[in-house]
């Protein structure tokens, strides 16, 4: 690690730094196709709803069939689906999809632990992205909403910057909702009275960015009931 004057001077004079730094500079062509291929494929598809949660859960749990009922009548309802492409929740969404016989599409993420994609993507809507920020950019581009099924840091991340797009009016207001009141209770309680009662780091208005339900028709329904007042129409 560099970890004083003199040493960031000599890396900067030395020609493997240059190299370094050359390296990055053709890193934003890597990062310019992710997006290319991204914008391409999505534009295609028509309206849909993202579904995020945990890749832990099992089939046998309650969460996983929930989100496999909510996909699937979200595609009743005329709504593709958009997950992260891998276990879990998410294989659950497109199942679901699939099952509605709906759009059902992926958007993998290359991993260290070699995540594969579920085998309920359609063949034509599955896209992988080695940079999580282009994968979020095709999150909330192409959705037209957000159902956050209990998961861990990652649902946290693509939750949290939803909310914090829509707050700072850097996209339009779309729903989104959370489902399992029993597992966000908590989290909601320190919102409330931490970040907003206690140290007034959020205002109270913030809490209407959201939704909170338990079933999956309580999910089609608030989705209906948004988009009835509007012409259903791409997020940007």
């Amino acid at each position: 690690m560099i970890n004083d004057e003199e040493q960031i001077q000599k890396a900067f004079q030395d020609k493997s730094w240059n190299e370094v730094k050359a390296t990055d500079s053709w890193q934003i062509f890597r990062v310019m196709a992710e997006f290319v291929e991204g914008f391409e494929k999505m534009a295609k598809v028509g309206p849909c709803v993202s579904i995020f949660g945990s890749a832990r859960t099992k089939p046998s749990h309650p969460y996983y069939k929930l989100a496999s009922e909510i996909a699937f009548k979200l595609t009743r309802n005329g709504y593709g689906v958009i997950t992260g492409g891998g276990p879990g929740i998410m294989e659950a969404a497109n199942k679901g999809a699939k099952a509605g016989g709906g759009r059902s599409v992926g958007l993998n993420i290359t991993l260290p632990m070699e995540q594969s994609h579920n085998p309920f993507i359609d063949h034509d809507k599955l896209i992988s992205f080695d940079y999580f920020f282009v994968r979020k950019v095709m999150f909330v581009k192409y959705a037209q909403g957000f159902v956050v099924l209990p998961g861990g840091l990652g649902t946290l991340d693509e939750l949290f910057e939803a909310l914090t797009l829509i707050q700072t009016n850097k996209v339009a207001h779309f729903p989104v909702i959370m489902v399992g009141k029993d597992y966000w209770t908590g989290l909601l309680k320190w919102i409330k009275e931490e970040m907003i009662d206690h140290e007034k780091n959020a205002s109270v208005e913030d809490l209407n960015l959201f939704k909170v339900v338990d079933t999956a028709d309580e999910v089609v329904e608030q989705i209906n009931l948004f988009y009835s007042k509007y012409l259903l129409k791409p997020n940007f």
